[in-house]
């Protein structure tokens, strides 16, 4: 990963503005410089010799890395790596206060670690409820406290999950470190369906994390350190192709080849996107719901990933899928955004639950476990709690003919 953004990369942005429109933060403020042609010529101007100053480095801080702009560009600009470049020279040169770098070093010093947020489990409700004396404390303490889901049982999954019926695949699977610990139900409906369609799903020990969130934080050395455990864990399984069910997980998983030199030598592919290439063979059993479908930002615009998860839940009988307003503007959460960048990520979230509201449906789904954390937290400021669940979890009631 380069040490500073690339100037190429820069000179490929033609300011025509299509971006603008696609853009969460200049929705909300109407500010260049926090539109990605704006944030692009901050990048320039740093490349020139421009220091990185305190009023810089918010503009690129407030960022969400949503890569809506990546899809709206006729240029075909690298926002996604010029972002991640310049993230990193931001946290190699600007100052943060004490407390900005206290908070910060507790979400890396944690997220990162599956078997660190596995001790926090047990404190998540208790944390909720302190969420308002956390905020007088630091507004990320209790952005992070209001985020805390309700944790369910831990469930351990097997080495191998064999398929049900004639093998078809043999794929790995990511368990991950907040999806694993914190939804695990999400992991073991992922591993099901899967053998349910015939394939056999090895989850190799010592994965640990993929390191998304540290790779979107400008934290380059963190990320490869993680993703080169990773690589290893799945090299030793042995598996030509990784399914990933969490939307941050796979976008950085399918770009290792960039942050480690090398390619991995395994194939990275989301959920829903295996499944629509393998092809639909077990029975599909009625679910009478009306569920809102979420895009998350590095499921849609990351991977280009829009249709199969679509078409995945209309091929289950007696399921209404309806379309949530505005869909393609970011929930807010965008990895650690909602815990560093509060305010904004508390706009954008109100924004998002008005539109899955505005939908009258009573399931909320969505492929990240991030975005289904703010919009349950967005929901509850409103009033209107709804039911979320993961895509896996949908299709797992419907192969199993239960209820979800």
């Amino acid at each position: 990963m380069a040490a500073e953004p690339d100037p190429k990369l820069i000179g490929d942005c033609v300011h025509c503005g299509f971006c603008l429109p696609t853009c969460p933060t200049y929705v909300l403020w109407g500010e260049e410089m926090d539109s990605p042609r704006g944030r692009i010529h901050l990048m320039g101007q740093r490349v020139e010799g421009t220091p990185v100053t305190p009023e810089m480095a918010g503009h690129f801080d407030a960022c969400l890395g949503c890569m809506a702009c990546v899809t709206a560009c006729p240029s075909g600009v690298r926002y996604d790596r010029l972002i991640e470049q310049t993230r990193a020279v931001v946290e190699r040169e600007h100052e943060r206060d004490p407390q900005d770098r206290a908070v910060r070093g507790l979400v890396f010093g944690l997220f990162p670690y599956p078997r660190r947020l596995r001790l926090a489990r047990p404190g998540t409700g208790l944390v909720r409820r302190l969420a308002p004396f956390l905020e007088r404390a630091h507004p990320s303490l209790g952005a992070l406290a209001a985020l805390a889901p309700e944790v369910r049982r831990r469930q351990r999954l097997p080495r191998l999950v064999r398929a049900r019926g004639p093998r078809r695949a043999v794929v790995g699977m990511l368990t991950g470190c907040v999806q694993g610990e914190f939804f695990p139900q999400v992991n073991a409906a992922t591993a099901r369906v899967l053998a349910l369609e015939g394939c056999d799903v090895l989850i190799p020990p010592g994965q640990g994390c993929c390191g998304a969130l540290s790779v979107h934080a400008g934290r380059p050395d963190q990320a490869r350190r993680l993703a080169r455990r990773t690589v290893r864990a799945f090299r030793r399984a042995g598996v030509d192709t990784v399914v990933v069910n969490a939307a941050g997980c796979g976008s950085s998983m399918k770009e290792y080849g960039e942050l480690l030199g090398e390619e991995p030598g395994f194939r990275v592919m989301d959920l829903s996107e295996f499944l629509v290439a393998l092809g639909p063979v077990a029975e599909r059993h009625p679910l009478p719901v009306t569920v809102a479908y979420h895009d998350a930002c590095h499921l849609a615009h990351a991977q280009g990933i829009r249709a199969q998860p679509r078409e995945l839940l209309r091929g289950i009988p007696g399921l209404e899928l309806r379309e949530v307003p505005d869909a393609a503007i970011c929930c807010g959460s965008a990895g650690t955004y909602n815990i560093f960048q509060p305010e904004a990520a508390r706009d954008l979230g109100d924004r998002k639950a008005e539109a899955v509201g505005s939908t009258g449906a009573g399931l909320l789904v969505s492929a990240n476990p991030g975005c289904t954390m703010q919009i349950a937290a967005a929901m509850r400021r409103r009033g209107a709690e709804i039911r979320v669940a993961h895509t896996a979890e949908v299709l797992d009631a419907s192969l199993r003919g239960v209820a979800l």
